[in-house]
């Protein structure tokens, strides 16, 4: 299975860097001229297109930016056009500029069976390309209030189906860099700077909003992040999901700075988890914390753990409490937010209309329960396995069940893998837990399909592919 990397592992001559030089100072005074006619447009097209000069010499260079921009990508203060065009952003030229730098360079030997691994393939993107096509058939079914950013197949095809697919292909482009490098954990230095933009964002903004605690705590109105173009429950799973690898990384590592970054990271993550009021969040904090309590053999570590938490529930603001306690009382309804008697229910029936292969990729919006008015204004279930039976049938949900289960068989592996690092094998265990929390969390919200909010779980899906078809070159390259 292993395989000799090609000559994209060679430190860049003289002539590629003078070529570089070249284009470079070429789109510097080209990037002068259209910022004085076509304003920041113009200026966040060329630094696009010049983080794409550097990237065809070494498409990791791409993937160490995708890392750090991509979490910040599905908030309203990233640019979601260029020139007008939906669709055409940063993100997505930076995507297409790594892969076609990977392309130049060749894929490593395999091709994409190795690229991208069959399970991936057959078990996850087939059923969302299938979906997604039985999807377009019915946009004009769906009511005008869900018709924001399309109004017809193809525009339906780019937002259900293609754009989640880009979560997937980074994953991908991420394996392929870690194959190829002499340090993966290298990796997880854009993975802090992202969790610190992330994190920042969502202090600055409450810090900015002037709000209350009660305020941003309050259960009648959950759109308190909403001008970020972000839910608190979707924020707090980018949180939940990143505690876990940084927590059980930091335990293992033996880098002692590595260590204080980890720590550091998971002080300012506790505090923005904390601002998002999140019930699942929350609750998805603590089973990342009970699995690692209860994982642990050290009895220091369990005491030390153990105090911290109580320290944290000590100084915890009576806010997050009141949250936590919500619907207490009143019934399962009303705990689960009016959720079973508003949506789950009203949609059950919804089920048998396709059992087998499902009715398409948002069908929520087309259901005869919302048609009809017998269910909430929502777009989807607020259940990730009601929402797969419903799009994907029983054949779907089958299909994704399976991929997330090779998904933990090779985290798994990973973390017991002795001839990993610490650091390697930490990484792996929290992503274990990682990605068992994301599908408990499942049961109130978010879906199986790829959603910004399982960008950290693809980072680690990422680096599991990368890791199973690494080698070690005999000239490694200087790169990260």
């Amino acid at each position: 299975m292993e395989y000799v990397p090609r000559a994209h592992n060679r430190t860049p001559n003289a002539a590629s860097l003078t070529r570089a030089l070249v284009v470079t100072l070429a789109a510097a005074i080209l990037m002068g001229g259209l910022v004085v006619f076509a304003e920041v447009q113009a200026l966040v097209v060329c630094i696009s297109l010049l983080a794409c000069v550097f990237v065809m010499l070494d498409f990791r260079f791409g993937v160490v930016c995708l890392i750090a921009l991509m979490p910040l990508s599905a908030s309203a203060v990233f640019p979601h056009d260029m020139a007008g065009v939906t669709g055409l952003n940063p993100l997505n030229l930076l995507l297409l500029g790594t892969l076609a730098s990977l392309l130049a360079h060749g894929l490593p030997e395999g091709g994409w069976a190795r690229f991208a691994p069959r399970p991936v393939v057959w078990f996850y993107l087939v059923p969302l390309v299938v979906a997604g096509l039985l999807g377009a058939r019915h946009t004009g079914e769906i009511p005008s209030e869900f018709l924001t950013t399309f109004d017809d197949s193809a525009s339906y095809l780019r937002d259900f189906m293609l754009k989640p697919a880009l979560l997937v292909l980074f994953a991908l482009l991420l394996g392929a860099a870690v194959a190829r490098s002499r340090r993966p954990e290298s990796f997880l230095v854009p993975m802090l700077i992202s969790v610190w933009i992330l994190g920042l964002m969502t202090l600055v903004y409450f810090y900015l909003s002037g709000a209350t605690l009660a305020e941003a705590s309050s259960a009648t109105d959950r759109t308190f992040f909403s001008p970020l173009g972000l839910h608190a429950n979707d924020l707090g799973r980018y949180y939940t999901v990143a505690y876990a690898l940084m927590l059980f990384t930091a335990v293992a590592t033996q880098d002692y700075k590595l260590k204080i970054a980890l720590a550091a990271t998971m002080a300012l993550v506790v505090v923005a988890l904390t601002l998002t009021f999140s019930r699942s969040a929350f609750f998805g904090f603590l089973l990342v914390n009970a699995i690692f309590l209860f994982s642990q053999r050290r009895f220091l570590v369990v005491l030390l753990g153990a105090a911290i938490l109580a320290a944290l529930a000590w100084i915890a603001p009576p806010a997050v409490f009141e949250r936590i306690q919500f619907g207490w009382g009143a019934g399962l309804d009303a705990i689960s937010a009016g959720r079973i008697n508003e949506i789950w229910l009203p949609l059950l029936p919804e089920v048998w209309k396709s059992p087998v292969w499902g009715s398409g990729l948002g069908s929520t919006m087309w259901s005869d329960a919302m048609r009809g008015g017998r269910m909430e204004m929502v777009g989807h279930p607020h259940n990730a396995y009601l929402a797969t039976l419903l799009d994907m049938g029983v054949v779907g949900l089958g299909l994704l069940g399976a991929y997330f289960l090779h998904v933990w068989n090779g985290f798994r592996r990973l973390s017991a893998d002795t001839t990993l690092s610490r650091t390697q094998r930490g990484f792996f265990a929290g992503a274990e837990v990682g990605l068992a929390t994301l599908l408990i969390e499942g049961f109130s919200g978010s879906s199986l399909t790829p959603a910004p909010e399982q960008f950290y779980l693809w980072f680690a899906i990422g680096m599991m592919y990368g890791q199973l078809g690494r080698v070690r070159p005999a000239n490694p390259s200087p790169m990260p």
